[in-house]
């Protein structure tokens, strides 16, 4: 310390090496007082820690959403008719995309469109169940062998979700239904399913097709509730004739969303609606979730902080005399201010790399271990678009964001009680 102070002689420090010298001087005082400094390492590295780990899960949880939403609810982009975006929780039938315009045609016209990887259309009706524990159920058409190739409907396997038999041929009296619907019915591969629906002529509609495939997609509210049909075998049950009710947009890119929103929209006119899967209620929710986890981490890494302050107001209470010498030796004021500034930024940087090594460790592990949120919540999620298992969610982004962000908010509040070695009069702190 003498011979550091020793290089502040002459009119205080004002090179680079000056600073240097500075730099060195903080470094080592933080080591002075080896339990205060760990306790203020912990506080920092424990609020940092648990936010790389809660953002990490969070970050599991919203790609998870972001999947189920996309694949199973709207694609990139869903486009539907204005009347049927108007009563959609009834799963109307009679209002088709563009008023019942071909929907190969349509799908050709939206190809054109940039950033199109895909388009498929679907069909959602309500089916009431005869001869059954289960009275209504979700017929849910699609070109199975189109989607599957395209996406996978089991999330966490990474697969088509088929667990015994297989997927209704095309233009078949063949359906699929969840582990959890064959469970409660009692049903398996080769027995019918007796339901009747309700066409686009309102005309009720019989019908009693084969069970050819269980699937699990690890989504409670499709394992539980959804039959899968052909599209083409429903679009005729239902006398959509060449009309569909949805038509479902995958982008190459999903950040091209919006764009392709749009042009769909224009394309296909104002009886029809183009809605960008970011618009989706969970979707926001979600996102206004990742704020609220923001400003609790700030809010933790504040108190965290406190301790710091106390810590530095402490040090300059101690080091009254010290402060008097630095000045009597030559250092500017602002030089002064730099050392226990210094002091806090080291304590702020090296703490917050702590609380991230460790987060970071933990999360890499985690990553590799799924959670199962049917442990955590039952199944008081079904009606939210998520798969059952989540896993953790490895960014380094998101790790050197977390030190940053705890550095800088760390040394912003400890700056000003550093100005407080400012109202120390060198003459007086020596008499001291």
């Amino acid at each position: 310390m003498c011979n550091d102070n020793n290089k502040l002689k002459k009119g205080g420090i004002r090179t680079a090496s000056g600073t240097s010298v500075i730099l060195k001087i903080a470094f080592r005082n933080i080591w002075r007082n080896k339990r205060r400094t760990t306790f203020c390492l912990a506080s920092v590295g424990i609020a940092v820690f648990f936010f790389v780990v809660f953002i990490s899960m969070q970050d599991g949880i919203m790609k998870i959403m972001n999947d189920t939403v996309q694949i199973y609810e709207m694609g990139h982009v869903k486009v539907v008719s204005a009347q049927y975006e108007a009563e959609n929780e009834y799963m109307p039938v009679q209002y088709l995309v563009a008023d019942g315009k071909d929907w190969k045609e349509l799908v050709s016209s939206i190809h054109e469109i940039s950033g199109v990887c895909a388009v498929f259309p679907r069909i959602t009706a309500i089916a009431t169940l005869q001869e059954s524990v289960i009275k209504h159920a979700v017929l849910w058409g699609i070109d199975i062998e189109a989607e599957t190739a395209l996406n996978h409907l089991n999330l966490a396997n990474r697969d088509n979700g088929l667990v015994k038999g297989r997927y209704p041929a095309p233009d078949t009296n063949e359906c699929a239904i969840g582990t959890v619907f064959a469970q409660k019915a009692g049903l398996g591969i080769g027995d019918r399913i007796p339901l009747k629906t309700v066409s686009a002529q309102f005309s009720d509609r019989l019908w009693s097709p084969v069970i050819t495939g269980i699937f699990s997609f690890d989504y409670f509210k499709y394992d539980d509730q959804v039959i899968i049909a052909d599209f083409r075998r429903l679009q005729r049950l239902l006398t959509l004739y060449e009309g569909t009710q949805q038509l479902i947009i995958f982008a190459d890119n999903e950040k091209q969303s919006p764009f392709i929103a749009a042009a769909a929209q224009t394309l296909l006119g104002p009886d029809s609606i183009a809605t960008d899967w970011n618009e989706n209620y969970w979707i926001a929710m979600q996102k206004i979730n990742d704020k609220i986890y923001m400003a609790v981490f700030l809010i933790a890494l504040l108190l965290a902080s406190f301790l710091i302050i106390n810590t530095v107001v402490m040090i300059i209470h101690e080091r009254i005399k010290e402060i008097g010498m630095m000045g009597s030796l030559g250092m500017t004021r602002a030089e002064i201010v730099s050392v226990f500034f210094f002091e806090s930024l080291f304590l702020a940087a090296i703490g917050a790399l702590c609380g991230v090594v460790l987060g970071g460790l933990l999360t890499g592990i985690l990553a590799n271990f799924p959670i199962h949120m049917s442990d955590l919540y039952g199944n008081s999620l079904s009606e939210a678009p998520i798969s059952n298992t989540i896993f953790f969610v490895f960014s380094f982004g998101r790790i050197v964001s977390a030190w940053v962000i705890g550095v800088i908010i760390t040394s912003i509040i400890t700056f000003f009680p550093s100005l407080k070695s400012v109202f120390v009069e060198p003459v007086e702190a020596l008499r001291r």
